[in-house]
This record gives C-alpha cells, sequence and structure tokens, in this order.
C-alpha cells in the first residue's frame, strides 16, 4: 500500500505534451481525487511562497519580471538547457510541493488519489505510490502539441523534449501503459479498463456501479454509460464557449414560473443535452463534439426540475485548488433565483471535496439585477483582476478574462487554509 493510509494512490506521468492532464481529467470524472503536482509548483513559486526566495537566491534577479514574478519561461530556458540548474530547481521545489501533496492526500475523502506528476519516477513519490501509470505519445505528436497549443518554437518543443528522461525508461517502470496518440476513444478505453482493475483490487466482491448519472453533484460520479470526456491533446483546441453566458432569454419580460430543482452531475452521455440547451438559450450554436471535447477540461451540472426538463446549465473545473464558473446558463419563463441557489450549492459543495480554496464566477455585464442579487445573498463579491492579492488566484482569473471588459467577475473563499501558505 502507499505510504498514506486508507488511500490507493497512483502516480501518473509520462513526458511533457504526452498528454498526462486529459488522462487526469478522465480518472476524475471516474471518480479519483487528482492532484497536479505540477500545477503545484507554479503555485510554489509565486511571489511570498515557499519557492520563491531559494529560486531567486540561487537564480538571481533577473529571472524575474517587471511586476517581480518569476519569468517560467526564462526560468524554464535556463534549467531546460544546463541539467545542473535543473537539479538545483528540483531540490528547492520537490520537498515543497511534496507537503502540499501529502497535505491534500490527508484531507481527501476520496479513496483513490491520482498524482501526476512530469517527474514522478525520478523523485520520493515513485516509492510512495501503489501504482505507476504512464502516459505515452510519439515524438511528433509531442512535437505537434507544444507547437500548436503552446505557441512553442519547433526548436524549444525539441530542446524540452530532449531535456527529459527518456520515455521508454518511463515505460519500464509502469505498471499500466495508456497510449495517447490522439484517439481519444481509445485511450478513455484504456483509462476505464484500468480503472476497473484497480476497482477490483479495492473491492474484489463489491458488483460494478450503475452506469447512471449520480442523483446530486458529488466529486466522484458514477462512470460515464457512453462515450468518453473528449479532450483534443493531439489536436487544435476545439471552439470553446464564451465565458459565462446568461441566458438570453433573462431578458424576457413574461411572468416566470417557480419551479423545484434537482441538480444533476452531467457526463459525457449528457452532450447532446447540454450541446441543444446551449444552442436554444443563447446565440452560440453548439454541437455534441463540442461538449465532448470541452468534458476534457471542465465539469458541468445540470438543473433540471421535476419533470426532468434542464431549465440551467453551469460549465466549471478544480484546477490548481481554484474553482472557475465560466458558464452560466438559465432558462427562460423560470423564476432564476431557486436555480442560481441550487447550482451554487452543488458548486460549492463539490468543490469543497475537490478543496478548492477560492471560486470565481464570470458573468456578462448584462445579467440582470434580480439573477446577479441570488450570487450576492450567497456570499459572492464584487472584485477585479487587479484586486486579487493572491499571484496563483490572479494569475488563474487573469487567463480566463484576458482582456474583457463585458464580464463580472464575482468570488467566495471557500477554504481559510490554503495548502501553500505565503511566507
Amino acid at each position: 500500500m502507499s505510504r498514506w493510509a486508507n488511500k490507493y494512490v497512483i502516480g501518473l506521468t509520462g513526458n511533457i505534451a504526452v498528454g498526462k492532464s486529459v488522462v487526469r481529467q478522465m480518472l476524475q470524472h471516474l471518480g479519483a481525487y487528482t492532484i497536479d503536482a505540477d500545477g503545484l509548483t507554479h503555485r510554489a513559486m509565486a511571489v511570498g511562497a515557499p519557492a520563491y526566495k531559494p529560486i531567486v537566491e540561487t537564480f538571481g534577479q533577473f529571472i524575474l519580471d517587471a511586476e517581480k514574478n518569476i519569468d517560467r519561461n526564462l526560468l524554464g530556458s535556463i534549467v531546460f538547457a544546463r541539467p545542473d540548474a535543473l537539479a538545483k530547481l528540483e531540490a528547492i521545489v520537490h520537498p515543497i510541493v511534496g507537503q502540499a501533496v501529502a497535505t491534500l492526500i490527508s484531507r481527501a475523502a476520496q479513496p483513490v488519489v491520482v498524482i501526476e506528476a512530469i517527474k514522478l519516477l525520478e523523485g520520493d513519490l515513485a516509492k510512495a505510490v501503489d501504482e505507476v501509470w504512464v502516459v505515452d505519445a510519439s515524438p511528433e505528436t509531442q512535437i505537434k502539441r507544444l507547437v500548436s497549443q503552446r505557441k512553442m518554437p519547433e526548436a524549444d518543443a525539441r530542446q524540452r523534449i530532449a531535456a527529459q528522461g527518456a520515455q521508454a525508461d518511463k515505460i519500464a517502470k509502469a505498471n499500466v501503459v495508456i497510449k495517447n496518440d490522439g484517439n481519444v476513444e481509445e485511450t478513455w478505453k484504456q483509462v476505464q479498463a484500468a480503472w476497473s482493475s484497480v476497482q477490483a483490487k479495492l473491492a474484489p466482491a463489491r458488483p460494478a456501479p450503475a452506469e447512471t448519472a449520480p442523483a446530486a453533484a458529488p466529486p466522484s460520479p458514477a462512470p460515464p454509460a457512453a462515450a468518453p470526456p473528449s479532450p483534443a491533446p493531439a489536436a487544435a483546441a476545439p471552439p470553446a464557449p464564451a465565458p459565462a453566458s446568461v441566458a438570453r432569454s433573462q431578458q424576457q419580460t413574461a411572468p416566470l414560473t417557480p419551479v423545484k430543482i434537482i441538480v444533476r452531475r452531467g457526463m459525457p452521455n449528457n452532450a447532446e443535452v447540454i450541446a441543444s440547451f446551449i444552442s436554444q438559450n443563447t446565440d452560440k450554436t453548439m454541437t455534441r463534439m463540442d461538449v465532448m471535447m470541452a468534458f476534457g477540461q471542465k465539469s458541468y451540472l445540470l438543473a433540471q426540475d421535476m419533470g426532468e426538463k434542464v431549465v440551467g446549465l453551469v460549465g466549471w473545473q478544480v484546477e490548481n485548488l481554484i474553482t472557475r464558473v465560466d458558464e452560466f446558463y438559465l432558462a427562460p419563463d423560470i423564476h432564476p433565483g431557486p436555480v442560481v441557489q441550487e447550482l451554487l450549492t452543488a458548486i460549492e459543495q463539490a468543490s469543497k471535496d475537490l478543496q478548492s480554496e477560492v471560486g470565481y464566477i464570470f458573468l456578462p455585464t448584462t445579467t440582470t439585477p434580480d439573477t446577479l442579487q441570488t450570487f450576492l445573498k450567497n456570499g459572492y463579491e464584487h472584485t477585479t483582476v487587479e484586486q486579487i492579492k493572491i499571484p496563483a488566484w490572479r494569475e488563474a482569473v487573469q487567463e480566463l478574462v484576458g482582456g474583457s471588459s463585458t464580464l463580472l467577475i464575482l468570488t467566495k473563499k471557500l477554504r481559510e487554509d490554503r495548502v501553500l501558505k505565503p511566507i
């Protein structure tokens, strides 16, 4: 067993751009608590975070940008070109991230935990997990992803790949190998098969879970009954929905009908329903494939009335302990208050189960006052990018907002304690 009592821990690794995060998201859909150790590394290097001062003292002030943040691209160009520099950086960061990982695992309610870490096998984590999964992809696929998705020059992409340990060495130490060269259906089948094997080890006599969506919105849903999440690691990113739209029909003046609401976790077999609801209640046209591809990056919650008609929909994700709700849709001719209330309750519960520290909801500036009031009554406050003091939180919001001035940013703190406390 792993070093953590009552937890079955999977170490998920593989070289750069093989699609580890996509596999991690699939495992979260299946019910695992997942940790992005590389994301925690970025947080550890933020201003005031535990690794910031040691890194600056080791590499010098010139690695800072105009706002005194560590320029990760500049630092990366240094350490990936010099193995001794990379070793120094890892000696600073790995113990800090290891402590954060241990804290998250000890707090997790889920019996299966997945730790994604590109350097899993090179550090102490390899000895701490129950089994090792390696995600594999061809060098050509890796280069294509780095160039198309990360906008990296091909020469830099080849340097990053060459600077890492041989993928074959990782595969030789793997209990499970997931081939992820772009056929998402095949990747999903491999993940499901390996997950079923884990479940059999944990409870050999337990019957397989029903392939239905759960009645509420827990963080660990039952396995999808139909097609898998369809992230696009080997192709260009899918056309994403515009951030945080509220259905245009909210502006209608017809009488609104109060309804009793049930919130369910949206699963891949609901993709057609989700696409139809967005297309019918907004100015966007969404296809089932658009939604399937989005499942690789986020989760959905469906608000239904007692007749199982969808009256509200939320697209959200918890990444690096930060909840971001970038889609919030309401149907016409229903009272927004109960729907918003139930969706917020479900989002916050799922976020807390995933140990999220803070929640951000992005709404259009055209959101009606009565709808906005429900958010405010539930403890959400207006904020701006400039007002967010914690670098990791500000970066997550800036990534979604960009330069847009048509979005309201609402925030609510979900935990008092933080995994990487400032110093």
